[in-house]
């Protein structure tokens, strides 16, 4: 039955990533490659999602507060005016808002450029709205933008731009200058920006997150895309949103319908007690995330990794295998499940304008690994107790 499916069908793997989440389950290995937190969410918002469903909000809903809520945010981080009734549009997670979005506005050979590194599904949601996914490398070791670049990437086809900051896997923040650049040249292309901004709240060194609708001339040409999952640690929960002018969040809400009908009932009622979170949360967040990410660092570092770039936001670390390693970054993450009981990401998957992992070390592509730190204190210390039992009398794993 496989001439059945469709060409888009065909082409589709399965995420890396949720491989080597099953994996790490399948070996009881510690688990670093997946995104999601391993630790309690916040109990009042817990109690207030129990609190719904005991109070029998368990339909279909729209829950009109978050978007009051959504809308008091932006203009308290950014001085961006959005209306609540026609500007947002609620949906199944940042993931489902951003896939609504690529279907709300690109036709089939429509372009969209991407920054390379790049999260996976971002590509997959393109194609599957018959898109075509363009790639703008960043240079590593900083992973900054080259403008020349980024302008040769523009054609006559060209009708989005995908800028997701905090950036996934690298966990660079695209800075103001580098914003300008992005804004500058979209609008005198008058494309649209369609921002994935769920680590907005998860930024370092006491930096403000920037979205780029806060510019001048964007906030008419920009969806901003967030959600629930990484702030307030529910991944699971699904509850996300989409931003932007009102003749898109309306196509978005419609296709949102389509597709899922309502984003779970009870979590968007949770919704409402997290979105009112105190300053002191999101302070203590980043701290917390500050603590482990500087505790990570430290532990690769004294175990020979190459840190050539410290996050500055999100809760990743992209770390490059040291110089002396001679296996590629899928065959240390094999060695690491086997030897340590270790489970992280190799870098290999987040490049496009490259081939396919391959076997033989050559450039950079295949030479860095995803480490998640979004896990409790026990976790990570787990983690690194078990690498350090591989590390020899020089300091190094001896794998490498």
């Amino acid at each position: 039955m496989e001439e059945k499916l469709s060409s888009i069908a065909k082409t589709l793997k399965h995420s890396p990533i949720q491989q080597l989440s099953y994996l790490a389950q399948r070996n009881n290995a510690v688990n670093l490659a997946e995104g999601f937190p391993d630790f309690p969410a916040p109990h009042p918002i817990k109690t207030a999602a129990v609190s719904a469903i005991t109070s029998d909000f368990n339909q279909y809903r729209h829950v009109q507060g978050i978007c009051d809520l959504v809308a008091d945010k932006m203009k308290e981080m950014h001085d961006l005016d959005v209306d609540p009734l026609t500007d947002i549009a609620i949906c199944c997670g940042q993931t489902e808002a951003f896939a609504a979005t690529m279907f709300a506005i690109l036709d089939p050979g429509d372009e969209v450029i991407l920054f390379d590194p790049s999260f996976e599904t971002y590509e997959t949601c393109i194609l599957l709205a018959r898109g075509v996914p363009v790639y703008v490398s960043l240079d590593p070791p900083y992973w900054n933008l080259d403008k020349v670049k980024l302008l040769d990437a523009f054609t006559s086809k060209t009708k989005a731009l995908v800028l997701n900051s905090p950036h996934n896997p690298t966990g660079k923040v695209f800075d103001m200058d580098e914003l300008g650049i992005i804004a500058e040249c979209c609008r005198s292309k008058d494309c649209i920006v369609v921002t994935d901004e769920v680590y907005e709240h998860i930024i370092y060194e006491n930096e403000p997150h920037i979205s780029i609708a806060s510019l001048p001339g964007m906030k008419d040409r920009t969806v901003i895309t967030s959600s629930l999952s990484k702030t307030y640690s529910v991944t699971g929960w699904r509850v996300g949103w989409a931003i932007g002018p009102s003749c898109i969040t309306f196509a978005i809400k419609n296709i949102h319908t389509k597709l899922t009908d309502s984003a779970p009932a009870p979590f968007q009622e949770a919704a409402l007690t997290a979105l009112k979170s105190p300053p002191e949360y999101y302070k203590s967040l980043k701290s917390d995330y500050e603590s482990k990410r500087d505790y990570i660092l430290m532990s690769l570092c004294e175990m020979g990794f190459q840190i050539e770039f410290k996050p500055l936001g999100s809760f990743f670390i992209f770390a490059t295998l040291p110089e002396t390693c001679k296996l590629t970054d899928v065959k240390f993450v094999e060695e690491l499940i086997k030897q340590a009981g270790v489970v992280v990401v190799p870098g290999c998957g987040f490049f496009h304008t490259s081939p396919d992992c391959s076997e033989k070390v050559g450039g950079y592509r295949n030479r860095y690994i995803r480490i998640a730190f979004c896990k409790s204190d026990a976790t990570l210390t787990s983690a690194v107790h078990k690498m350090q039992q591989l590390v020899d009398a020089s300091g190094r794993l001896k794998f490498l």
